[in-house]
């Protein structure tokens, strides 16, 4: 593959050997609550599916699905803490390698935007999903409700993703492939937020809000 081999799901899991299942749970632990963002998770995810399928990882399907997905809770679990305790003292440097402020300036954006959703929608976009569940730390979002929506996420991501490689892992053209079956499911990945976003849309053109123009009261504020 043209990446670097710490970033080659295949080359990484072969390493692995037989850690290969708790080498990725690691790694989707640190992805996605250690702050560093630059990790194949997805790729690695689906590419469990497929070695589990092909009989290279034996273990039971079902018990890599529980792995990964605890994985990737935990990992958010353990970035809402670090938020809640550190606030955004990590992101002050601009030339930073890998804290930049602008990660979590685009993170607010996206968590303003789509609310406690974004949880779930941010475990397909790399680098948002590691940082928006610092941002939710940060802002003392609900414990119960960060729960509730990265449980979601997590059980989508981890185990959809898996489910998928393992689904199409018995095709001899994905085997042989694998490159191009990533950057295809680089490109799913996507599709909820361009789907949120057609809708969002939709919804402003059906709620449209001329430029300085009040935005009408709902019912709960009139009553204040």
């Amino acid at each position: 593959m043209l990446m670097p081999n710490w970033m080659d799901p295949e080359f990484l899991l072969n390493w692995l050997g037989d850690w290969a299942l708790w080498g990725t749970a690691a790694v989707i632990f640190i992805e996605c609550g250690l702050l560093f963002p630059i990790l194949p998770g997805d790729s690695l995810l689906f590419a469990v599916g497929m070695f589990i399928a092909l009989g290279t990882i034996g273990v039971p399907l079902w018990v890599a699905c529980v792995v990964l997905t605890a994985a990737a809770f935990l990992g958010n679990v353990s970035g809402y803490y670090i938020g809640r305790a550190l606030g955004m003292s990590l992101f002050r440097n601009p030339d930073a390698k890998f804290l930049k402020p602008k990660y979590i300036e685009q993170t607010n954006e996206f968590f303003e935007k789509y609310g406690p959703r974004a949880l779930v929608l941010a475990r397909f976009v790399p680098i948002v999903r590691t940082f928006i569940t610092v941002t939710a730390g940060a802002g003392r979002m609900d414990p119960k409700k960060f729960f509730l929506w990265t449980g979601v996420g997590a059980v989508l991501w981890g185990t959809g993703v898996t489910l998928l490689g393992h689904a199409l892992g018995r095709i001899k053209f994905i085997h042989d492939h694998l490159e191009s079956a990533l950057i295809l499911l680089v490109i799913l990945s996507i599709v909820p937020m361009i789907v949120e976003y057609v809708l969002a849309k939709r919804r402003e053109r059906n709620n449209p809000t001329k430029p300085g123009e009040p935005v009408p009261l709902t019912e709960d504020e009139m009553r204040v």
